[in-house]
C-alpha cells in the first residue's frame, strides 16, 4: 500500500513531468560536486530518504560515500557533511567561506531573504554587528539577563506549584517562560501565563515548528510551487506567519508612538533609532520590514528551541528517574534549598552540567543545522565544492560520532565526564551550530536551559504518568527540528522548600 508521502511524491513527479516536458533533465549545478548515491530525474534522492528520519538517513549514507557527499533533493544539489572533522573543517577552519545562508523555500516565501537568519552578505553582517551590540545592551550575556531568567523562574515554579501535583502537559508553561526572556530584551515586557493573545502566539509559533519538522515542510522546500497547489497542512504555515507578523508590525507601532528617542527601552527601539539615524541612507539596511523580520527571527529563535529543548529535557528525565535523582542529590549538596542555583554555581555542579549537556547532544533539537550556502569557491576533504553550492551542515552527526562519544546512540552523561567525575567538554557538541552562522542567542539558550531546569529539579520531583520503562524518547516529527512526543508528568514539590525562600 502506498503511504501518503509516496503518493504525494509520486503525484509531484507526474506534475512535473506535465510542466517541464522531460523527466532526464536535471537542475544546473554551480559545477563538479562529491560523489553521491545516483538520482533519480526530479525525484533525486528522496526514495532514498522516504524514512522520515532525514537525519538517519544522511548518517548512512555517508557510511558509504564518506562525510561529504552530494544527495539530490529533488532538482537541487545539495553537499552534505556528515561527522564531527567535517563539521570542523569547514565551519571552523573555513569560517568565511562557510558563512553564507542556504536558501529554504518554507521561510524564503515569507521572509524575502530579508532579517537576521536568512540575510546574505553585507546586509547580514551590518544586521550581525548591530543585532549582537543591542542583545548586549539590553542584558544578554551579562548579570542582568541570569536576574531576568531568575525572575522568570520563580513564575514558572508557582505555575507549577498550583497544579498540585496533577498531571500536566508541561509545554505551553514553558514556552511561556522562554518566551518572556526574550520578550523582555526584544519588546521590554513580559506577558502572563493565562495571556490569551500570547499563547495563540506560542502555540503559532509551536505548529509551525511541528509542521516545518515533519515531512510536509521537508517537502515544501524541495517542491515548493507544486505543493503551494496541493492541499496539506503545509499552507497553515503561512496563515501563522501572517498572524505572527500583525503582532510584531502592532508592537513596533505601539514603540513608534511611545518611545523617546534618548532612551532605549528595549531592541525595537534601538532598530527604530537606527532608522532614524539612516534615513536619509537609500542603501541603509534598517528598513521597516527588515524589523520586522529581524523581530521574528529573534522571537523565533530564542524561544521554540530553547522550550523544545527543556521538555525534551524534562521527559527524558521523566525516563531515567536515576539520572534525575543524582542531579538532584547534587544540587542539594552544593546549592541547597535555601536559593536557586546560579551561573556561578554550573562550575561546581559537574554531574548536573554533564547531564544538560548530554541532553543537547542526545535530541540534536536541529539535527540538520540549518542551511549554508558558499561565499567563494572551496576544497574540502579532497573534493573542490563551487561557489554558492548548497550545504546541508549535518550538525546530529557530529553528536552521534562514534569517534567522539562514546555509545553515541544512548543518552549516557559520562559522556561529559573525566575519570574524576569533572566535567569535560567536548569540541564535538554544537547544538548550537559552529562558526560565523552560529545563533546568536547561544550564551542565553545556555543560561537559560541551566537555570531553569536546575529551578525545576530543586524544587520538584518529576514523576511520570504510567511506567518510565513504556516512555518513548523518539521524535514526534524530525526534519527542521526533532520535535518531542507529546507527554504528560506529575510534579510534586520536594520537601524542605518553600516557594517563599526560592526566590533571591
Amino acid at each position: 500500500m502506498l503511504t501518503c508521502v509516496t503518493a504525494l511524491l509520486l503525484l509531484a513527479l507526474v506534475l512535473a513531468l506535465a510542466w517541464w516536458g522531460c523527466g532526464t533533465r536535471r537542475a544546473r549545478t554551480p559545477g563538479p560536486l562529491p560523489p553521491g548515491p545516483t538520482p533519480l530525474p526530479l525525484l533525486g534522492n528522496l526514495l532514498q530518504l522516504e524514512s522520515g528520519r532525514l537525519d538517519r538517513a544522511l548518517m548512512e549514507l555517508s557510511g558509504r560515500w564518506g562525510p561529504v557527499f552530494t544527495v539530490w533533493l529533488g532538482p537541487r544539489p545539495a553537499v552534505v557533511l556528515c561527522s564531527y572533522a567535517a563539521l570542523r573543517d569547514a565551519l571552523v577552519l573555513q569560517a568565511d567561506t562557510f558563512s553564507g545562508r542556504g536558501a529554504m523555500a518554507v521561510f524564503e516565501r515569507f521572509t524575502r531573504r530579508n532579517g537576521i537568519l536568512f540575510s546574505n552578505g553585507q546586509r547580514w553582517r551590518t544586521l550581525r554587528n548591530f543585532t549582537l551590540g543591542a542583545l548586549k545592551e539590553f542584558g544578554v550575556g551579562t548579570r542582568t539577563i541570569e536576574e531576568r531568567v531568575l525572575e522568570e523562574a520563580v513564575c514558572l515554579l508557582d505555575e507549577f506549584q498550583a497544579t498540585a501535583g496533577a498531571p500536566l502537559n508541561p509545554r505551553q508553561l514553558l514556552d511561556n517562560a522562554v518566551a518572556n526572556v526574550i520578550c523582555s530584551v526584544v519588546f521590554g515586557h513580559r506577558y502572563g501565563y493565562t495571556d490569551p493573545e500570547f499563547r495563540r502566539l506560542l502555540d503559532l509559533f509551536h505548529d509551525n515548528f511541528r509542521i516545518m519538522s515533519s515531512r510536509w515542510g521537508e517537502i515544501y522546500n524541495i517542491f515548493p510551487s507544486l505543493l503551494d497547489w496541493i492541499p496539506g497542512p503545509h499552507h497553515r504555515i503561512f496563515g501563522n506567519f501572517t498572524e505572527l507578523r500583525v503582532f510584531i508590525s502592532e508592537q513596533i507601532q505601539r514603540h513608534r508612538q511611545t518611545r523617546q528617542p534618548e532612551v532605549a527601552r528595549d531592541f525595537i527601539d534601538c532598530f527604530l533609532a537606527q532608522m532614524d539615524k539612516e534615513q536619509q541612507d537609500p542603501e541603509s539596511h534598517f528598513q521597516r520590514e527588515t524589523l520586522v523580520m529581524t523581530t521574528h527571527n529573534l522571537f523565533f529563535g530564542g524561544t521554540e528551541t530553547t522550550s523544545t529543548t527543556l521538555r525534551y529535557g524534562l521527559l527524558i528525565l521523566v525516563k531515567y528517574p536515576e539520572v534525575a535523582a543524582k542531579v538532584q542529590a547534587e544540587l542539594d549538596a552544593v546549592v541547597g534549598r535555601a536559593h536557586a542555583p546560579r551561573l556561578e554555581d554550573r562550575a561546581r555542579l559537574p554531574y548536573t552540567n554533564a547531564v544538560l549537556h548530554e541532553i543537547q547532544r542526545f535530541i540534536s533539537v536541529l539535527p540538520l543545522g540549518l542551511p549554508r550556502a558558499l561565499t567563494r569557491d572551496a576544497h574540502l576533504h579532497g573534493h573542490f565544492l563551487p561557489k554558492s553550492t548548497f550545504v546541508i551542515p549535518l550538525l546530529a552527526s557530529s553528536h552521534r560520532d562514534p569517534t567522539q562519544f562514546k555509545d553515541p546512540d544512548c543518552f549516557n552523561p559520562t559522556n561529559f565526564l573525566d575519570d574524576k567525575g569533572e566535567f569535560q567538554s567536548n569540541d564535538a557538541f554544537m547544538p548550537f551550530a559552529l562558526g560565523k552562522r552560529m545563533c546568536l542567542g547561544a550564551g542565553l539558550a545556555r543560561s537559560e536551559i541551566f537555570l531553569f531546569l536546575t529551578a525545576i529539579l530543586q524544587r520538584f520531583h518529576l514523576l511520570p504518568v504510567g511506567s518510565p520503562a513504556n516512555i518513548d524518547l523518539t521524535p514526534q516529527c524530525t526534519g527542521l527540528g526533532n520535535v518531542p512526543p507529546v507527554f504528560q508528568l506529575r510534579l510534586v514539590a520536594r520537601g524542605g522548600l518553600s516557594p517563599a525562600t526560592h526566590t533571591q
